[in-house]
């Protein structure tokens, strides 16, 4: 699913309209009667008091399109305009005096706290007040509304984006934006419902259809694109009948050191439960019993050093590398990195103390492959490319790092996000469970096996996430958050290639709600 930025969505509402010669208020009434469709159905007729609080610009006139349609359904509706500046919206206007010719119980303006109504527990809270539009902190009379939001405790449903949040730059105050328990977002669902940071503004949030323009929608670039299932399953690779391991490549997992050899040991199985066709397993001479042991499909070379890595060569030919778990960064070690990046071009993923090494040395960064694959926790993260203010600095500093190097970075979190130059792939699987010992080792396994496998870099990490993540999703069923281990998502990573095939629960048949567009 592609996320639109707030100039994009502005555009496609134009070209919407030019293209379907229909009025921005016909548009607006389209997109706010989905809203009402959404409640109606749910609601069925409630006699809940539902508050609905409207700025004086466009996302203001989608609440007042839907004030009416509640009215006019019934409803037990209070409307008030949030009077925070002189200007109003055309499209606001119109519907300001559409609501008046609908109801004698016309809307109640606010000017100041002190017209504040009051609002208890069970009732339902309607945010539109901003909208994406806002490009200006609240007035604290605004903001202290917010907090009265917060502090009722009433379900309280944003229209398109929590009121104060930008949707490209970070919080200012977070006293001055509205906490939302739901977001019903237009056409696209919004960047900021995905960073540490902002998402925290809405518990959950849907993407409604308001017919935005098809051609606009399917031909225009984003930076930003959300990935599940659909999205994955295009990539996926099918095995032919008369395959053989020869097909899926051989990967090579370096790593380990003394009382960390199960960082490769759970790398390697994650490379070969990824798919790949044969893993060798790279260690110092001390963890060769341990790997093979417990992982007798592995095949094992022990480098010289006998508690850590030292002198990094091998007479096999991987057809990816995936280096750093577990490795440590004992002076022969990266001294034995350095030498190993001066004569590899197999494909790499590096994690861990090989990104630190790197961020030690940086330098080494220009004997990198084109498109090799980092995979930094936000520790390591920051190391590489410097403190970051918020999470859209962050980004745009991960964004110059991977255009100056050529490098896939995988920024690791709730939602982790894959970026390589300007794109930036948001993940929808994974859950706290993940926050375990071991399971970024993991992650990189499957990755590397990916790689291994045939699939270009970015593919493979952008794949590689949504499998990591949804194995993770179907081991929690079995687990809990608490005992979720990263051994779990391994067992549990065939059972998500197998998801991709498994066809959607049929839903019940719901009765349209009318006006339905």
């Amino acid at each position: 699913m592609k996320v639109f930025s707030k100039e994009q969505i502005y555009e496609g509402d134009r070209l919407t309209t030019e293209r379907q010669e229909i009025s921005s208020t016909e548009l607006m009434e389209r997109a706010a009667t989905q809203i009402f469709n959404w409640m109606h159905l749910r609601m069925q007729g409630a006699q809940v008091p539902v508050h609905i609080f409207c700025g004086i610009g466009n996302n203001g006139g989608d609440g007042l399109v839907l004030a009416r349609q509640l009215v006019i359904h019934g409803y037990n509706v209070k409307t008030y305009i949030v009077n925070y500046s002189e200007t109003r919206s055309k499209d606001f206007l119109i519907n300001y005096e559409r609501i008046k010719d609908t109801t004698k119980d016309w809307p109640v303006v606010l000017n100041s706290a002190e017209g504040f109504p009051e609002i208890y527990p069970d009732d339902i809270i309607v945010d539109a007040v901003f909208g994406i539009g806002l490009n200006r902190p609240p007035a604290d009379w605004v903001a202290d509304l917010f907090q009265k939001f917060k502090a009722s405790e009433a379900f309280t449903l944003s229209i398109d984006i929590p009121s104060g949040l930008y949707t490209d730059k970070p919080v200012e105050d977070e006293n001055a934006i509205v906490y939302a328990n739901y977001t019903l977002s237009f056409q696209s669902p919004k960047l900021v419902f995905f960073l540490p940071e902002t998402a925290k503004y809405t518990i959950q949030w849907e993407v409604l259809d308001i017919g935005i323009d098809r051609d606009y929608l399917t031909q225009t670039e984003t930076e930003v694109e959300l990935i599940s299932k659909f999205e994955v399953l295009p990539l996926y690779k099918p095995r032919q009948k008369f395959a053989h391991k020869g097909d899926f490549g051989h990967v090579l997992i370096i790593g380990g050191s003394f009382g960390k050899i199960g960082a490769v040991q759970l790398a390697s199985r994650s490379a070969l439960s990824s798919g790949a066709g044969l893993v060798t397993s790279y260690i110092p001479q001390c963890g060769y019993n341990s790997i093979q042991s417990s992982f007798p499909e592995a095949m094992v070379i022990c480098d010289d050093g006998d508690k850590a890595i030292k002198d990094i060569h091998f007479n096999i030919e991987p057809t990816a590398i995936g280096i750093g778990v577990g490795m440590g960064q004992a002076a022969d070690t990266i001294a034995a990195f350095e030498a190993f990046l001066k004569g590899n071009e197999s494909p790499l993923v590096l994690d861990a103390d090989a990104i630190n090494i790197l961020a030690k040395k940086k330098t080494l960064l220009k004997r990198l492959p084109q498109q090799s694959v980092i995979t930094p926790h936000p520790k390591e993260l920051e190391r590489l490319i410097g403190k970051w203010s918020d999470d859209f600095e962050k980004l745009e500093k991960v964004k110059a790092f991977s255009k100056a190097h050529d490098l896939i970075v995988l920024i690791k979190g709730a939602h982790s996000i894959t970026v390589y130059k300007e794109k930036q792939y948001i993940n929808t699987t994974g859950n706290p469970g993940m926050a375990t010992a071991g399971s970024g080792d993991v992650l990189t396994g499957i990755i590397t096996g990916l790689i291994a496998q045939g699939y270009e870099p970015l593919a493979a990490t952008i794949f590689g996430v949504y499998l990591h993540g949804k194995s993770a999703d179907i081991a929690l069923e079995d687990y809990g958050y608490q005992s979720l281990i990263a051994s779990h998502i391994i067992e549990t990573l065939g059972d998500a290639y197998m998801d991709l095939f498994k066809q959607p629960e049929p839903e019940e048949k719901q009765e349209e709600q009318e006006p339905e567009q």
